[in-house]
Protein backbone atom coordinates (compact mmCIF):
# COMPACT_ATOMS: atom_id res chain seq x y z
CA UNK A 1 0.00 0.00 0.00
CA UNK A 2 1.37 3.46 -0.92
CA UNK A 3 1.89 6.25 1.60
CA UNK A 4 -0.95 8.15 -0.11
CA UNK A 5 -3.33 5.20 0.37
CA UNK A 6 -2.22 4.80 3.98
CA UNK A 7 -2.84 8.48 4.67
CA UNK A 8 -6.24 8.26 2.96
CA UNK A 9 -7.13 5.31 5.19
CA UNK A 10 -6.00 7.17 8.30
CA UNK A 11 -8.07 10.19 7.26
CA UNK A 12 -11.10 7.98 6.57
CA UNK A 13 -10.77 6.29 9.96
CA UNK A 14 -10.49 9.68 11.67
CA UNK A 15 -13.49 11.06 9.78
CA UNK A 16 -15.60 8.04 10.70
CA UNK A 17 -14.56 8.48 14.32
CA UNK A 18 -15.59 12.15 14.28
CA UNK A 19 -18.99 11.14 12.96
CA UNK A 20 -19.57 8.42 15.56
CA UNK A 21 -18.37 10.34 18.59
CA UNK A 22 -19.71 13.66 17.38
CA UNK A 23 -23.18 12.21 16.89
CA UNK A 24 -23.17 10.44 20.25
CA UNK A 25 -21.74 13.24 22.36
CA UNK A 26 -22.77 16.25 20.31
CA UNK A 27 -26.47 15.47 20.48
CA UNK A 28 -26.38 15.36 24.25
CA UNK A 29 -24.29 18.55 24.43
CA UNK A 30 -26.70 20.34 22.07
CA UNK A 31 -29.69 19.31 24.17
CA UNK A 32 -27.99 20.64 27.31
CA UNK A 33 -27.06 23.91 25.62
CA UNK A 34 -30.61 24.35 24.33
CA UNK A 35 -32.08 23.73 27.74
CA UNK A 36 -29.84 26.38 29.24
CA UNK A 37 -30.57 28.89 26.45
CA UNK A 38 -34.34 28.52 26.48
CA UNK A 39 -34.82 27.71 30.12
CA UNK A 40 -36.08 24.14 29.69
CA UNK A 41 -35.82 21.70 32.57
CA UNK A 42 -33.23 18.99 32.05
CA UNK A 43 -32.94 15.47 33.43
CA UNK A 44 -29.21 15.32 34.20
CA UNK A 45 -29.48 11.75 35.40
CA UNK A 46 -30.97 10.56 32.11
CA UNK A 47 -28.46 12.59 30.10
CA UNK A 48 -25.64 11.07 32.12
CA UNK A 49 -26.88 7.57 31.36
CA UNK A 50 -27.10 8.40 27.65
CA UNK A 51 -23.60 9.90 27.61
CA UNK A 52 -22.12 6.86 29.37
CA UNK A 53 -23.91 4.57 26.91
CA UNK A 54 -22.65 6.61 23.96
CA UNK A 55 -19.05 6.47 25.15
CA UNK A 56 -19.11 2.93 26.48
CA UNK A 57 -19.53 1.46 23.02
CA UNK A 58 -16.37 3.16 21.78
CA UNK A 59 -12.91 1.80 22.52
CA UNK A 60 -10.10 4.27 22.70
CA UNK A 61 -9.22 7.70 24.02
CA UNK A 62 -12.74 9.10 24.37
CA UNK A 63 -13.48 6.35 26.90
CA UNK A 64 -10.17 7.01 28.66
CA UNK A 65 -11.02 10.73 28.75
CA UNK A 66 -14.36 9.90 30.33
CA UNK A 67 -12.62 7.80 32.98
CA UNK A 68 -10.15 10.60 33.71
CA UNK A 69 -12.85 13.26 33.98
CA UNK A 70 -14.94 11.09 36.25
CA UNK A 71 -12.21 11.11 38.91
CA UNK A 72 -11.24 14.81 38.76
CA UNK A 73 -13.40 16.51 41.40
CA UNK A 74 -15.89 18.97 39.93
CA UNK A 75 -14.63 18.65 36.33
CA UNK A 76 -18.11 17.36 35.44
CA UNK A 77 -21.47 17.40 37.24
CA UNK A 78 -21.83 14.60 39.77
CA UNK A 79 -24.51 12.76 37.76
CA UNK A 80 -22.12 12.47 34.82
CA UNK A 81 -19.09 11.54 36.90
CA UNK A 82 -21.00 8.73 38.62
CA UNK A 83 -21.98 7.16 35.30
CA UNK A 84 -18.70 7.69 33.48
CA UNK A 85 -16.62 6.12 36.22
CA UNK A 86 -18.46 2.84 35.53
CA UNK A 87 -16.74 2.69 32.13
CA UNK A 88 -13.46 1.61 33.72
CA UNK A 89 -12.28 -1.66 32.18
CA UNK A 90 -15.63 -2.42 30.52
CA UNK A 91 -14.58 -2.25 26.85
CA UNK A 92 -15.59 -5.27 24.75
CA UNK A 93 -12.52 -7.26 23.58
CA UNK A 94 -11.24 -7.82 20.04
CA UNK A 95 -12.15 -11.15 18.48
CA UNK A 96 -9.56 -13.76 17.50
CA UNK A 97 -9.41 -12.74 13.81
CA UNK A 98 -8.63 -9.15 14.80
CA UNK A 99 -6.05 -10.35 17.31
CA UNK A 100 -4.27 -12.48 14.70
CA UNK A 101 -4.13 -9.57 12.26
CA UNK A 102 -2.84 -7.21 14.93
CA UNK A 103 -0.19 -9.66 16.16
CA UNK A 104 0.96 -10.26 12.58
CA UNK A 105 1.24 -6.52 12.04
CA UNK A 106 3.41 -6.15 15.15
CA UNK A 107 5.61 -9.29 15.16
CA UNK A 108 5.32 -10.58 11.60
CA UNK A 109 3.52 -13.53 10.00
CA UNK A 110 5.57 -16.05 12.01
CA UNK A 111 4.66 -14.48 15.35
CA UNK A 112 3.17 -17.69 16.79
CA UNK A 113 6.50 -19.48 16.29
CA UNK A 114 8.10 -16.96 18.67
CA UNK A 115 5.94 -18.23 21.53
CA UNK A 116 5.31 -21.58 23.14
CA UNK A 117 1.64 -20.71 23.56
CA UNK A 118 -0.76 -17.75 23.26
CA UNK A 119 -4.26 -17.62 24.74
CA UNK A 120 -6.90 -16.52 22.25
CA UNK A 121 -9.24 -15.02 24.84
CA UNK A 122 -7.91 -11.88 26.53
CA UNK A 123 -7.21 -11.92 30.25
CA UNK A 124 -8.28 -8.26 30.43
CA UNK A 125 -9.79 -5.68 28.07
CA UNK A 126 -9.71 -1.93 28.68
CA UNK A 127 -10.06 1.33 26.80
CA UNK A 128 -6.91 1.34 24.62
CA UNK A 129 -5.92 -2.32 24.39
CA UNK A 130 -6.27 -5.81 25.78
CA UNK A 131 -3.95 -8.26 27.53
CA UNK A 132 -3.37 -11.87 26.49
CA UNK A 133 -1.58 -14.53 28.50
CA UNK A 134 1.24 -16.31 26.70
CA UNK A 135 4.26 -18.50 27.39
CA UNK A 136 7.75 -17.80 26.05
CA UNK A 137 9.80 -20.41 24.24
CA UNK A 138 11.76 -20.99 27.45
CA UNK A 139 8.57 -21.48 29.50
CA UNK A 140 8.15 -18.05 31.17
CA UNK A 141 4.63 -16.73 31.71
CA UNK A 142 3.99 -13.52 29.74
CA UNK A 143 1.43 -10.71 29.64
CA UNK A 144 1.11 -9.34 26.08
CA UNK A 145 -0.75 -6.01 25.87
CA UNK A 146 -2.02 -5.45 22.34
CA UNK A 147 -3.34 -2.06 21.27
CA UNK A 148 -6.67 -1.94 19.47
CA UNK A 149 -6.56 -1.12 15.73
CA UNK A 150 -6.75 2.48 14.47
CA UNK A 151 -5.95 3.99 17.88
CA UNK A 152 -3.52 6.48 16.37
CA UNK A 153 -6.33 7.84 14.18
CA UNK A 154 -8.88 7.60 16.96
CA UNK A 155 -6.82 9.58 19.44
CA UNK A 156 -6.79 12.80 17.42
CA UNK A 157 -10.47 12.50 16.55
CA UNK A 158 -11.44 11.81 20.14
CA UNK A 159 -9.30 14.49 21.71
CA UNK A 160 -11.05 17.08 19.57
CA UNK A 161 -14.33 15.78 20.93
CA UNK A 162 -12.92 16.45 24.39
CA UNK A 163 -13.71 20.10 23.69
CA UNK A 164 -17.40 19.15 23.44
CA UNK A 165 -17.31 17.39 26.79
CA UNK A 166 -15.68 20.41 28.43
CA UNK A 167 -18.16 22.69 26.67
CA UNK A 168 -20.89 20.89 28.61
CA UNK A 169 -19.18 21.97 31.80
CA UNK A 170 -18.53 25.55 30.69
CA UNK A 171 -22.16 26.05 29.67
CA UNK A 172 -23.42 24.79 32.99
CA UNK A 173 -20.88 26.41 35.29
CA UNK A 174 -17.89 28.74 35.07
CA UNK A 175 -16.39 28.17 38.52
CA UNK A 176 -13.43 26.21 37.10
CA UNK A 177 -11.48 27.08 33.95
CA UNK A 178 -10.82 23.66 32.41
CA UNK A 179 -8.45 24.76 29.62
CA UNK A 180 -5.30 23.38 31.27
CA UNK A 181 -7.12 20.18 32.28
CA UNK A 182 -7.85 19.53 28.61
CA UNK A 183 -4.21 20.06 27.62
CA UNK A 184 -2.93 17.73 30.32
CA UNK A 185 -5.35 14.94 29.53
CA UNK A 186 -4.53 15.17 25.81
CA UNK A 187 -0.79 14.99 26.45
CA UNK A 188 -1.03 12.01 28.79
CA UNK A 189 -3.35 10.04 26.51
CA UNK A 190 -1.02 10.53 23.55
CA UNK A 191 1.76 9.14 25.72
CA UNK A 192 -0.35 6.13 26.68
CA UNK A 193 -0.57 5.09 23.03
CA UNK A 194 3.22 4.80 22.83
CA UNK A 195 4.05 1.36 24.22
CA UNK A 196 7.78 1.96 23.73
CA UNK A 197 7.46 4.81 26.20
CA UNK A 198 5.51 2.56 28.55
CA UNK A 199 8.35 0.00 28.37
CA UNK A 200 10.69 2.77 29.54
CA UNK A 201 8.26 3.55 32.38
CA UNK A 202 8.54 -0.08 33.48
CA UNK A 203 12.35 0.19 33.49
CA UNK A 204 12.08 3.38 35.54
CA UNK A 205 9.80 1.74 38.13
CA UNK A 206 12.06 -1.31 38.38
CA UNK A 207 14.85 1.04 39.43
CA UNK A 208 12.78 3.28 41.71
CA UNK A 209 11.21 0.35 43.61
CA UNK A 210 14.22 -1.99 43.55
CA UNK A 211 14.56 -1.63 47.33
CA UNK A 212 10.83 -2.09 48.01
CA UNK A 213 10.25 -5.87 48.08
CA UNK A 214 6.54 -5.55 48.86
CA UNK A 215 5.97 -4.07 45.39
CA UNK A 216 6.71 -6.27 42.37
CA UNK A 217 7.46 -4.73 38.98
CA UNK A 218 7.59 -6.95 35.87
CA UNK A 219 10.41 -7.15 33.32
CA UNK A 220 9.98 -6.01 29.70
CA UNK A 221 10.57 -8.47 26.85
CA UNK A 222 11.89 -6.10 24.17
CA UNK A 223 12.16 -8.78 21.46
CA UNK A 224 8.40 -9.31 21.79
CA UNK A 225 7.47 -5.63 22.08
CA UNK A 226 6.78 -2.81 19.62
CA UNK A 227 5.19 0.61 19.71
CA UNK A 228 1.75 -1.03 19.90
CA UNK A 229 2.54 -4.32 21.61
CA UNK A 230 4.06 -4.52 25.09
CA UNK A 231 5.19 -7.85 26.52
CA UNK A 232 5.93 -8.12 30.24
CA UNK A 233 6.40 -10.87 32.79
CA UNK A 234 3.07 -12.27 33.92
CA UNK A 235 2.80 -11.52 37.63
CA UNK A 236 0.51 -14.02 39.31
CA UNK A 237 -1.86 -12.60 41.87
CA UNK A 238 -5.43 -12.13 43.04
CA UNK A 239 -7.51 -8.98 42.75
CA UNK A 240 -7.16 -6.69 45.75
CA UNK A 241 -10.89 -6.87 46.40
CA UNK A 242 -10.56 -10.62 46.87
CA UNK A 243 -8.99 -9.69 50.23
CA UNK A 244 -11.68 -7.19 51.21
CA UNK A 245 -12.91 -9.53 53.95
CA UNK A 246 -9.42 -10.65 55.02
CA UNK A 247 -7.96 -9.88 58.43
CA UNK A 248 -7.05 -6.30 59.25
CA UNK A 249 -3.39 -7.30 59.27
CA UNK A 250 -3.55 -8.47 55.65
CA UNK A 251 -5.59 -5.47 54.49
CA UNK A 252 -3.16 -3.11 56.19
CA UNK A 253 -0.22 -4.92 54.62
CA UNK A 254 -1.68 -4.44 51.15
CA UNK A 255 -2.54 -0.79 51.84
CA UNK A 256 0.97 -0.12 53.14
CA UNK A 257 2.43 -1.60 49.96
CA UNK A 258 0.11 0.60 47.88
CA UNK A 259 1.21 3.67 49.82
CA UNK A 260 4.87 2.92 49.16
CA UNK A 261 4.27 2.06 45.49
CA UNK A 262 2.76 5.51 44.96
CA UNK A 263 4.51 7.88 47.40
CA UNK A 264 8.12 6.65 47.25
CA UNK A 265 8.54 7.23 43.49
CA UNK A 266 6.94 10.67 43.86
CA UNK A 267 8.78 11.89 46.96
CA UNK A 268 12.17 10.47 45.88
CA UNK A 269 12.07 10.86 42.09
CA UNK A 270 9.16 13.19 41.23
CA UNK A 271 7.28 10.42 39.40
CA UNK A 272 3.67 9.37 39.93
CA UNK A 273 1.44 6.60 38.72
CA UNK A 274 -1.56 8.61 37.58
CA UNK A 275 -4.07 5.77 37.41
CA UNK A 276 -4.17 3.98 40.79
CA UNK A 277 -7.46 2.15 40.29
CA UNK A 278 -8.02 -1.38 41.53
CA UNK A 279 -7.57 -3.01 38.13
CA UNK A 280 -3.94 -1.96 37.92
CA UNK A 281 -2.86 -3.98 40.95
CA UNK A 282 -3.07 -7.53 42.22
CA UNK A 283 -1.98 -9.04 45.50
CA UNK A 284 1.10 -11.25 45.28
CA UNK A 285 1.14 -14.21 47.63
CA UNK A 286 3.70 -16.42 49.34
CA UNK A 287 2.62 -19.65 51.02
CA UNK A 288 -0.99 -18.71 50.32
CA UNK A 289 -0.86 -15.36 52.10
CA UNK A 290 -0.65 -11.85 50.55
CA UNK A 291 2.78 -10.31 51.03
CA UNK A 292 2.55 -7.28 48.78
CA UNK A 293 1.25 -6.04 45.44
CA UNK A 294 1.96 -6.46 41.73
CA UNK A 295 2.03 -3.22 39.76
CA UNK A 296 0.60 -4.13 36.36
CA UNK A 297 0.12 -1.05 34.17
CA UNK A 298 2.56 1.78 33.36
CA UNK A 299 0.80 3.81 30.71
CA UNK A 300 -0.34 6.79 32.79
CA UNK A 301 2.94 7.95 34.36
CA UNK A 302 3.98 11.56 34.93
CA UNK A 303 7.44 12.94 35.63
CA UNK A 304 7.18 16.25 37.50
CA UNK A 305 9.63 19.12 37.84
CA UNK A 306 11.34 18.66 41.22
CA UNK A 307 10.04 22.09 42.29
CA UNK A 308 6.49 20.78 41.97
CA UNK A 309 7.33 17.97 44.40
CA UNK A 310 8.72 20.64 46.71
CA UNK A 311 5.35 22.40 46.53
CA UNK A 312 3.57 19.20 47.63
CA UNK A 313 5.87 18.87 50.65
CA UNK A 314 5.59 22.61 51.42
CA UNK A 315 1.81 22.40 51.43
CA UNK A 316 1.99 19.44 53.83
CA UNK A 317 4.26 21.36 56.20
CA UNK A 318 2.13 24.50 55.88
CA UNK A 319 -1.10 22.67 56.75
CA UNK A 320 0.56 20.66 59.52
CA UNK A 321 2.12 23.74 61.15
CA UNK A 322 -0.62 26.29 60.39
CA UNK A 323 1.83 28.33 58.29
CA UNK A 324 -0.38 30.19 55.80
CA UNK A 325 2.53 31.81 53.97
CA UNK A 326 3.98 28.38 53.22
CA UNK A 327 0.58 27.16 52.03
CA UNK A 328 0.23 30.07 49.60
CA UNK A 329 3.81 29.57 48.42
CA UNK A 330 2.97 25.93 47.64
CA UNK A 331 -0.05 26.93 45.53
CA UNK A 332 2.08 29.42 43.63
CA UNK A 333 4.77 26.78 43.08
CA UNK A 334 2.12 24.54 41.54
CA UNK A 335 1.13 27.29 39.13
CA UNK A 336 -2.05 28.75 40.61
CA UNK A 337 -2.25 32.43 39.67
CA UNK A 338 -4.22 35.46 40.82
CA UNK A 339 -4.76 34.03 44.29
CA UNK A 340 -7.21 36.08 46.33
CA UNK A 341 -8.26 35.45 49.91
CA UNK A 342 -11.42 33.75 48.69
CA UNK A 343 -9.58 31.49 46.23
CA UNK A 344 -7.01 30.50 48.86
CA UNK A 345 -9.80 29.58 51.29
CA UNK A 346 -11.50 27.50 48.58
CA UNK A 347 -8.28 25.66 47.70
CA UNK A 348 -7.63 25.04 51.40
CA UNK A 349 -10.92 23.15 51.72
CA UNK A 350 -9.75 20.57 49.20
CA UNK A 351 -6.16 20.58 50.46
CA UNK A 352 -7.24 19.80 54.02
CA UNK A 353 -9.36 16.95 52.69
CA UNK A 354 -6.51 15.40 50.66
CA UNK A 355 -3.85 16.02 53.31
CA UNK A 356 -6.08 15.32 56.32
CA UNK A 357 -4.89 11.71 56.86
CA UNK A 358 -1.26 12.76 56.36
CA UNK A 359 -1.22 15.46 59.03
CA UNK A 360 -3.22 13.41 61.55
CA UNK A 361 -0.72 11.50 63.72
CA UNK A 362 -2.84 8.50 64.70
CA UNK A 363 -4.08 5.19 63.37
CA UNK A 364 -7.24 5.78 61.33
CA UNK A 365 -9.11 4.86 58.18
CA UNK A 366 -8.63 7.16 55.20
CA UNK A 367 -12.24 8.41 55.48
CA UNK A 368 -12.24 8.45 59.30
CA UNK A 369 -15.89 7.51 59.77
CA UNK A 370 -17.29 9.07 56.60
CA UNK A 371 -19.33 6.73 54.41
CA UNK A 372 -17.35 5.64 51.34
CA UNK A 373 -20.14 6.86 49.05
CA UNK A 374 -19.87 10.33 50.61
CA UNK A 375 -16.05 10.47 50.67
CA UNK A 376 -15.02 13.88 49.34
CA UNK A 377 -18.52 14.86 48.23
CA UNK A 378 -19.06 17.41 50.98
CA UNK A 379 -15.66 19.02 50.39
CA UNK A 380 -16.15 19.11 46.62
CA UNK A 381 -19.51 20.84 47.11
CA UNK A 382 -17.99 23.43 49.45
CA UNK A 383 -15.13 24.09 47.02
CA UNK A 384 -17.55 24.51 44.15
CA UNK A 385 -19.77 26.88 46.13
CA UNK A 386 -16.76 29.00 47.07
CA UNK A 387 -15.41 29.09 43.51
CA UNK A 388 -18.77 30.28 42.16
CA UNK A 389 -18.26 33.35 44.33
CA UNK A 390 -14.49 33.83 44.13
CA UNK A 391 -13.55 32.04 40.88
CA UNK A 392 -13.03 31.13 38.21
CA UNK A 393 -9.77 29.39 38.98
CA UNK A 394 -7.48 28.04 36.29
CA UNK A 395 -6.37 24.57 37.37
CA UNK A 396 -2.64 24.16 36.49
CA UNK A 397 -2.01 21.16 34.26
CA UNK A 398 0.53 19.63 36.66
CA UNK A 399 -2.14 19.56 39.37
CA UNK A 400 -4.61 17.47 37.34
CA UNK A 401 -3.03 14.01 37.51
CA UNK A 402 -1.65 14.61 41.00
CA UNK A 403 -5.12 15.32 42.36
CA UNK A 404 -6.75 12.49 40.44
CA UNK A 405 -4.15 9.99 41.61
CA UNK A 406 -4.48 11.06 45.25
CA UNK A 407 -8.25 10.54 45.09
CA UNK A 408 -7.79 7.19 43.34
CA UNK A 409 -5.30 6.01 45.94
CA UNK A 410 -7.68 7.03 48.70
CA UNK A 411 -10.41 4.96 47.04
CA UNK A 412 -8.17 1.87 47.21
CA UNK A 413 -7.63 2.44 50.94
CA UNK A 414 -11.39 2.83 51.33
CA UNK A 415 -12.10 -0.48 49.60
CA UNK A 416 -9.57 -2.25 51.82
CA UNK A 417 -10.91 -0.55 54.98
CA UNK A 418 -7.26 -0.12 55.99
CA UNK A 419 -6.39 1.36 59.39
CA UNK A 420 -2.94 2.92 59.32
CA UNK A 421 -0.98 5.87 60.64
CA UNK A 422 -0.74 7.62 57.28
CA UNK A 423 1.13 10.48 58.93
CA UNK A 424 4.04 8.23 59.94
CA UNK A 425 4.12 6.58 56.51
CA UNK A 426 4.30 9.99 54.83
CA UNK A 427 6.95 11.30 57.22
CA UNK A 428 9.07 8.23 56.37
CA UNK A 429 8.58 8.89 52.65
CA UNK A 430 9.79 12.51 52.87
CA UNK A 431 12.56 11.96 55.41
CA UNK A 432 15.58 14.15 54.50
CA UNK A 433 13.60 15.57 51.57
CA UNK A 434 15.11 18.30 49.42
CA UNK A 435 14.29 19.51 45.93
CA UNK A 436 17.94 19.18 44.89
CA UNK A 437 18.06 15.54 46.02
CA UNK A 438 14.93 14.75 44.01
CA UNK A 439 16.44 16.52 40.99
CA UNK A 440 19.61 14.45 41.21
CA UNK A 441 17.79 11.14 41.60
CA UNK A 442 15.34 11.99 38.85
CA UNK A 443 18.00 13.01 36.36
CA UNK A 444 19.88 9.74 36.80
CA UNK A 445 16.92 7.36 36.85
CA UNK A 446 15.03 9.04 34.01
CA UNK A 447 18.13 9.16 31.84
CA UNK A 448 18.91 5.47 32.43
CA UNK A 449 15.33 4.61 31.43
CA UNK A 450 15.67 6.67 28.24
CA UNK A 451 12.92 9.14 29.22
CA UNK A 452 12.44 12.89 29.46
CA UNK A 453 10.20 14.67 31.99
CA UNK A 454 6.57 15.24 31.03
CA UNK A 455 5.63 18.50 29.37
Amino acid sequence: MSETDQERNRFSARAARYARVGTNVGGIAARMAGARLFGFSLDHGQNALELAAALGGLKGPIMKVAQLLATIPDALPQEYASELIKLQSEAPPMGWLFVKRRMTAELGPDWQSKLKSFEREPAAAASLGQVHRAVSLDGKALAMKLQYPDMQSAVEADLRQLEIIFAIRRRMDTAIDTSEIAKEIAERIREELDYRREAKHVALYREMLAETPEVRVPKVWPELSTGRLLTLDWLEGKKLLAHKEASLEIRNRLARAMFKAWWLPFSHFGVIHGDPHLGNYTACEEAGEPRGINLLDYGCIRIFPPAFVGGVVDLYHGLRDGDEAQVVHAYETWGFKGLTRGLIDALNIWARFIYGPLVDDRVRTIADGVKPSEYGRREAFRVHTALKTHGPVVVPREFVLMDRAAVGLGAVFLHLSAELNFHRLFEDAIQNFSVSTVAGRQTGAVSRAGLTPSA
